[in-house]
């Protein structure tokens, strides 16, 4: 394949290498000090395009990629409120988009495992659930996309839930925002949000009733993991129209 990276920070550095060690060609780099070449023409021959940005970017840099007619795989996150739109556009101009929160296959796992404990426990009732997501110093939005897909996942079984609130001490512009974590409303998840170190990632799902505590983790060791089912991604895309998630490539 031929591969236009776009964002050229810690994630699109580990995307290249991976590129290179399966092969493939990175054709164009898209960073903020050139973002002016995302267009037709710089695009031209691109086979596909990964797009690791910022929530203040992603929206633009996925919209020029589909209508460039460039299939394109994004992680970014805290936009996703403008999703519908670029799926609509991509229907509409017969392009493609793979979009997914989180590329880890461990993670996508905990995604289905999830809702499948969630059901069970909107059968057994009686439990309460809150999740918590920790990540590095770095990280502009909060909560995590991964987070809200697990706070999702929940909202779609059981039905005395029926939103997420956000509790971020360390983020000012948090989504959803509660001062502390009792705040929550009774028919709400709460996120806590937490920014420590270089740490990439952990996510942790907890039921609580009166008696017992059940829990699910998952825990990132390294950026690899993301990167290379991004590049995955981009692999199974490649030559197709439509829109996609890790749900589809997991099938």
């Amino acid at each position: 394949m031929k591969v236009a990276i776009i964002g050229y920070g810690k994630m699109g550095r580990e995307i290249e290498r991976i590129l290179a060690e399966r092969g493939h060609e990175t054709a164009l780099i898209i960073d903020i000090n050139n973002a002016q070449d995302l267009d037709a023409e710089h695009l031209a021959g691109i086979d596909v395009a990964l797009e690791f940005t910022t929530p203040t970017t992603a929206y633009t840099n996925i919209r020029t990629c589909i209508e460039c007619g460039t299939p394109v795989v994004s992680g970014t996150t805290g936009w996703t409120d403008r999703l519908e739109e670029l799926k609509t556009l991509c229907r509409e101009r017969q392009s493609a988009l793979f979009y997914a929160s989180n590329y880890c296959l461990g993670v996508n796992l905990m995604f289905r495992l999830n809702r499948q404990l969630a059901e069970m426990i909107g059968h057994v009732g009686g439990y309460d659930v809150a999740i918590e997501e920790v990540h590095h110093t770095q990280k502009k939005d909060a909560p995590s996309g991964t987070a809200i897909t697990l706070a999702e996942g929940v909202l779609a079984v059981l039905p005395d839930k029926n939103n997420w609130v956000n509790y971020a001490p360390e983020i000012a512009e948090a989504a959803h925002r509660v001062t502390t974590p009792e705040q929550t409303p009774p028919d709400g998840i709460c996120i806590s949000s937490m920014r420590e170190g270089s740490v990439p990632g952990i996510h942790t799902v907890r039921y609580e009733s009166e008696d017992d505590i059940l829990e699910i983790r998952h825990e990132i060791k390294n950026r690899r993991t993301l990167a290379l089912g991004a590049v995955i991604a981009a692999e199974f895309l490649c030559g197709k129209q439509g829109i996609y998630t890790m749900d589809d490539l997991l099938r």
